[in-house]
């Protein structure tokens, strides 16, 4: 076996050094998230949003929670220049600059809300490296916590866009809606999206599947007073409807399916000729090198490695991952029958693309 050592005349001594306080600078942002989690769901965010400068105590009181706990994370927050700190009478203050982004009034610009993936996936990170080793996959069923934050994350990213931006973009969607169609979502999971339009469209019909019992459950829960909506557990593998839905929906839910192909060619058939499926998806190239600028590609390809890949594969599945792309997502609608896809993209939304596609 060869042993291969860095080369005296090659081996840049500058460069290792940068590349050292990247690292030194990745350990840092990975704590600091942790714990902007930590502020988020405890709406330590929310309370200091509302306060003047103030002691640990003093906010510790407002919150509700223990002052050591409290002083602690703020002090943290002060190294990572997220809060300010005023040593002369030890209070500290969050500037409105950064409540914008922190903060449950700011969604659906909060991203304190996608820090919780970061504990999130360190739950599984054993049963992960059990995966590189020995291949397989680790089941939804691993992930505490999940749908419950992939609901936050759809209810500030699909929900607060979903009337103003997303639906105008099949053109006479809105319309249809008011006058009543038939819609199904699949993998819906908490439902809210559903939720919301069955609210706005009482004359449209709709249905939502999913193969969480745990997140129908909550839909379900969330639906009662509504009698144009019905949730069922079901794997879209499994979906068997014949040109029955005027719009089938999927938000965020194709890349992880264990068979992505046959979910596809399910819509496919599920849907009428002149019916509509709007698929939203990460938007990415299939080919890692044109990611490279990607605003958020590390925690992407991060989140599909530790979940949507890994659930996939867990099911015996495709494996697809997060970052499938445009090219192989094209190439899949295409090979379920699908006749005509445009991709539209929104001003503020860099992370998805959303295809509107037709059986004709």
């Amino acid at each position: 076996m060869t042993t291969i050592t860095p080369s005296a005349q090659s081996f840049d001594k500058n460069k290792a050094e940068v590349f050292a306080e990247q690292l030194l600078g990745m350990l840092n942002g990975g704590a600091i998230s942790l714990m902007t989690s930590i502020g988020h769901r405890t709406g330590l965010f929310d309370t200091l949003a509302n306060l003047p400068p103030s002691t640990s105590q003093e906010i510790a009181d407002v919150a509700g929670l223990q002052e050591r706990y409290v002083r602690e994370w703020l002090n943290t927050m002060v190294m990572g220049r997220v809060i300010d700190y005023e040593p002369a009478d030890q209070t500290y203050h969050l500037p409105p600059e950064h409540a914008a982004f922190l903060t449950r009034a700011a969604s659906p610009n909060n991203i304190a809300a996608f820090s919780q993936y970061m504990a999130l996936l360190g739950n599984v990170e054993d049963q992960v490296i059990h995966c590189f080793y020995n291949g397989g996959g680790v089941p939804y069923s691993e992930y505490n916590r999940f749908h419950q934050v992939m609901a936050e994350d759809s209810g500030q990213t699909v929900v607060a866009a979903l009337t103003d931006h997303i639906l105008p973009l099949v053109p006479g969607l809105l319309d249809e809606l008011e006058q009543g169609i038939e819609v199904m979502d699949v993998g819906c999971g908490a439902g809210r999206a559903l939720n919301r339009m069955a609210q706005l469209f009482p004359d449209s019909q709709f249905v939502g599947v999913d193969l969480s019992e745990d997140a129908i459950a909550t839909a379900q829960t969330e639906a009662q007073k509504l009698s144009n909506l019905q949730f069922h557990v079901q794997d879209a593998a499994t979906l068997t409807t014949v040109d029955r839905y005027d719009l089938i929906t999927t938000f965020d839910a194709i890349h992880d399916q264990a068979h992505p192909d046959i979910v596809l060619k399910n819509i496919h058939r599920a849907l009428r000729l002149e019916g509509t499926y709007l698929m939203q998806d990460i938007r990415a190239s299939s080919n890692v090198s044109q990611n490279l600028e990607h605003p958020v590609g590390p925690l992407l390809y991060t989140i599909s490695c530790m979940h949507c890949m890994t659930v996939s594969l867990a099911a015996g599945g495709m494996g697809l991952g997060a970052m499938w792309g445009e090219e192989k997502a094209l190439e899949m609608l295409e090979a379920a029958g699908f006749k005509r896809v445009d991709i539209k993209q929104l001003d503020h939304d860099f992370q998805n693309n959303f295809y509107i596609v037709k059986n004709q």
